[in-house]
């Protein structure tokens, strides 16, 4: 017959047109016969395929009941050929449902075992649980509940088995998934879009009562599927959610559990089935609940952190699911429900936060409307108690938890803590007023930040930050060092923003005084919380700016977005925690050791001793001082000793760089406001950033350019010039008492480095200053300013460049190449020797007299020198400076010191470059340093003499 022609929907000629299939295919059961009537079948209209039916069903159920083994290709025909007409009719006979259930099970059973799947294709699995879905969608709701009658429990319980089976131990996901979607049929719990019966609350508490026998064996199985390989893939987990949700929340309904059991006693007539009913008493109900409580735990810490979105997704309907229908029944498992569901909060996935939003808005509701239901007290009182205790419960294990798990848990449990937090919303500054709660959660956070201080390149690093130059317009020069911090507990970056994160909501959310408070008090309780409560206190400080906090969609009162805290309230929380920060004790830590005994001389300013003495009252302080006590020297003979200062100075340097960190963090809060707070903090701020320490500077600099930015100045040298007033006066007034402030020429050292020439008029007298302190006392304090006199005199280069300071840069690329070095040198030592002669009257008479002539002013001379030798002009105020400084500087070219000594030749190469352009100036200086010059190349170390050679050729250069 044409295969184009309509279908067949008279049921006499549908009967006479199938009658020849069905009776071939009954007397030669063979995959052709099956073939032709499933080809035959098509071409019958549903109404008809309905009234034949049980006729068409016959020969196809024939072939499955002949005994003996089968030909798989000839089960997998029949199967799809019943699928059909299942699926395009209604099952309306009891009888043919339980048979054909009972037929189809046997099919996918092991003939020896039957409790096990048969060893069959793949195919025909697939095949066979196609057609046992489309029989349980095709069953009429009056005798589908038929199933979950008492009787029906062993076929019923051997069913579920087979496919719980399949589930779990099928290598194929696709026969796994069709399994589960018939666990999920079976239970009248299928999502899929067809049709479904909708069973009445009598007929749901019946199917409750039924799978309760079965609910241990299908949970423990499936929990098993869910926590199983990832390699599964997604779509079978998910389906294996639903399954596990669906049936915990039909057995443990609410509704169902507070109705009670049926009070009919089991029919006599059941025999032993009568055992297999379970009876839903109080004592089972409980008993229940904790070991599902058990296995929800289990499948929480696999899918929460899943790689899929769709899975995490899915465990919010689980949450939704049994939150919504059995939170009073399954009391242990809310808890963790609520875990799971605050710990989407901050999913990567959009969609899933957005799911997450709505089911905690839908949570809150309902358990807001069964609280005003229940009493008069507040609507939301039961909830935020459960979230709170929650939230006490999990700061209680967090140090554990992040001390035994992989970084994977850690992080799906910061996220948890964090999504208390955005849940409670407002309300977190009424938990927090929970002594124990704040207690716990600050304890926590101490103990998960501490840092990993044993890494000995934090103290050899050092710094050259008097050497770094920035433009205005150039970028952060210390974005690109930014030091990562090291915890002991982890190492993912993600883990240290989570934590972040939990921080600035609490100061969004909390009251910023009590936070303040509690933490500057946990600052100064002990040295081992000093570094964590810095690093809180400035994100809180930061959260309760709002920098930073994503607050949108959360929270259990809607109407209330959190604390809006006060400009003032700031201010002041800002300068408590600042003066902290900035005190004695707690500023002047001690990060260098000292490396020479010539060097211990120099720095014994910058000694423990030194610093502890600096005020008189700071007795009780001792042992908060215990951090700036290190050994002098890491050499001594204990390998214990050496490990305990490295530790101490490393903890030193970490304290510093998050305090400075931390004022970066106060000027990003208040913004233009913190302009008045310049006064006090600026200053200790240039002081850390000409730290030896690499780390400190780094981060002092880093701060500098934070506060810049937060206060309106384009670049570092404007914020120093606009402030160089009062810094300036600090640093006069600190350099006449240098014992106490040994810092102060490194806050000028840095001012001179990233600002301008504006700035010359204000340094003059402080540095005639630095040259009188350097005249009383060579021995002590020459070391402390001979980074100082260098950073003068290149800042005076930089500020006024000469065709010296232009010479020398051309010719630096020309010293790449060995022969011209070469060159370079043996023509100095010719002109060497012939100034000699020169100085000891050998040869006056062979001197061409050009060499005598007076040379012309140059272009760069002022107009007043050229006047006469009775109207010498006044020098312009960089020369005069430059010219004090090398008169120092020649007398310390014999100090001791190698260091020393060739720091003091940098000075001096700068000095000839600065004059250069004054020859009438330059000579007589030259002529002067000459003899100290001559004999630092003739007797110094090689290291000296290579750099003393550059300061005869720097004025070689001009000469020639």
């Amino acid at each position: 017959m044409p295969s184009i022609m309509a279908q067949i929907s008279d049921p006499k000629i549908a009967f006479a047109y199938l009658r020849p299939a069905c009776v071939l295919l009954t007397r030669a059961p063979t995959v052709t016969n099956v073939e032709t009537l499933s080809g035959q079948l098509k071409e019958v209209d549903d109404a008809t395929l309905q009234q034949l039916q049980e006729y068409v069903l016959f020969p196809l159920r024939f072939v499955l009941k002949v005994p003996g083994p089968k030909n798989e290709k000839l089960v997998q025909a029949v199967a799809e050929a019943m699928s059909h007409v299942l699926e395009d009719t209604c099952v309306q006979s009891w009888e043919t449902l339980r048979d054909l259930l009972s037929e189809l099970c046997l099919c996918l059973c092991s003939p020896t075992d039957p409790g096990k799947p048969a060893d069959t294709s793949e195919e025909l699995k697939l095949a066979v649980l196609r057609c046992l879905d489309a029989l349980l969608h095709a069953a009429y709701g009056d005798i589908v509940f038929k199933l979950f009658e008492p009787v029906m429990l062993p076929g019923l319980g051997a069913a579920i088995s087979l496919l719980l089976a399949l589930a779990e131990k099928e290598k194929s996901r696709d026969v796994q998934a069709a399994a589960l979607k018939c666990l999920q049929a079976l239970t009248l719990q299928c999502d899929c879009t067809q049709e479904h019966v909708i069973p009445s609350s009598e007929e749901r508490r019946t199917m409750g009562a039924t799978m309760a026998s079965f609910l241990p064996g299908i949970t423990v199985a499936v929990a098993r599927i869910i926590t199983g390989d990832l390699r599964q893939g997604h779509a079978v987990t998910i389906r294996a959610i639903k399954v596990w949700s669906r049936t915990v929340g039909l057995v443990m309904e609410d509704d169902q559990i507070q109705a009670g059991e049926s009070s009919k006693t089991p029919s006599a007539d059941l025999g032993r089935i009568a055992q297999l009913m379970v009876h839903r008493t109080p004592a089972w109900v409980k008993s229940t609940a904790g070991k599902l409580s058990v296995l929800l735990g289990k499948i929480i810490s696999c899918t929460s952190s899943h790689q899929h979105w769709r899975v995490r997704l899915e465990m919010l309907e689980l949450d939704d699911h049994l939150l919504a229908r059995c939170s009073q029944s399954l009391g242990e498992c809310v808890g963790p429900l609520l875990e799971a569901l605050v710990g989407a909060v901050n999913d990567e996935e959009p969609r899933v936060r957005k799911r997450c939003e709505v089911v905690l808005r839908e949570v809150s509701q309902r358990t807001q409307s069964r609280t005003s239901k229940s009493s008069s007290s507040s609507s939301a009182q039961t909830f935020t108690d459960v979230l709170s205790e929650n939230l006490h419960s999990l700061a209680t294990s967090l140090p554990r938890l992040m001390r035994t798990s992989d970084d994977q848990k850690k992080l799906f449990v910061l996220n948890v803590f964090l999504g208390y937090l955005k849940v409670l919303g407002p309300l977190v500054s009424v938990v927090l007023n929970s002594a124990a709660h704040l207690e716990r959660i600050s304890k926590a956070l101490m103990q998960v930040l501490e840092l990993d201080v044993m890494d000995v390149r934090i103290v050899e690093e050092r710094s050259h930050a008097a050497t770094i130059e920035t433009s205005p317009g150039s970028p952060d020069p210390c974005a690109a060092h930014t030091q990562r911090k090291h915890f002991l507990y982890f190492t993912d970056e993600k883990i240290f923003s989570a934590l972040m994160e939990i921080c600035r909501t609490l100061g969004y959310y909390g009251n910023i005084y009590l936070l303040t408070d509690h933490f500057l008090d946990l600052y100064q309780q002990s040295s081992a919380y000093r570094k964590q409560a810095a690093m809180v206190l400035n994100e809180i400080v930061r959260g309760a700016a709002g920098i930073a906090v994503a607050t949108e969609g959360h929270g259990l009162e809607s109407e209330v977005r959190g604390r809006s805290v006060s400009r003032e309230d700031l201010k002041v929380a800002v300068v408590s925690v600042m003066e902290e920060y900035t005190s004695l004790h707690n500023w002047h830590l001690i990060t260098v050791s000292e490396e020479t005994e010539r060097d211990r001389q120099d720095q014994q300013l910058l000694s423990p001793a030194g610093l502890l003495s600096i005020s008189n009252n700071n007795v009780s302080n001792t042992k908060a001082n215990s951090l700036q006590v290190i050994p002098s020297s890491f050499g001594s003979p204990s390998s214990s000793s050496s490990t305990s200062a490295i530790h101490q100075l490393n903890s030193n340097i970490w304290q510093l760089c998050i305090q400075l960190e931390g004022v970066a963090c106060f000027a990003q809060a208040l913004g233009r406001d913190f302009r008045p707070m310049l006064m006090t903090s600026l200053y200790p701020v240039l002081e850390k950033a000409g730290e030896e320490t690499l780390l400190v500077s780094q981060a002092a600099l880093g701060s500098m350019w934070d506060i810049s930015k937060a206060c309106g100045y384009h670049s570092l040298k404007e914020l120093i010039n606009e402030n160089s007033d009062y810094l300036l006066n600090d640093v006069s007034l600190n350099l006449q008492r240098l014992s106490q402030h040994p810092q102060a020429p490194r806050v000028l050292t840095v001012m001179l480095t990233h600002s301008d020439c504006s700035l010359l008029p204000l340094v003059g007298d402080i540095v005639q200053d630095v040259l009188t302190a350097l005249d009383l006392s060579y021995d002590h304090k020459a070391a402390l300013f001979c980074s100082l006199l260098h950073a003068l005199m290149k800042a005076l280069a930089r500020w006024f460049p000469s065709s010296c300071g232009r010479t020398r840069e051309s010719a630096r690329p020309k010293r790449t190449s060995a022969p011209n070095e070469v060159l370079d040198i043996r023509q100095f030592l010719l002109d060497l020797r012939k100034q000699k002669e020169l100085a000891e009257g050998i040869g006056i008479e062979e001197d061409d007299t050009e060499d005598l002539e007076v040379p012309a002013p140059t272009d760069c001379e002022d107009v007043e020198d050229i006047g006469g030798p009775d109207a010498k002009a006044e020098l312009p105020a960089h020369l005069s400076i430059t010219k004090d400084v090398m008169e120092r500087c020649i007398h310390l070219l014999s100090d001791p010191s190698l260091r020393l000594r060739l720091k003091v030749l940098d000075v001096l190469e700068l000095c000839v470059c600065v004059l250069s352009e004054r020859e009438n100036e330059l000579l007589p200086m030259a002529h002067r340093c000459w003899p100290a010059l001559l004999q630092r190349l003739t007797a110094d170390d090689p290291l000296a003499v290579l750099r003393a050679f550059r300061v005869p050729k720097t004025s070689a250069v001009h000469d020639g």
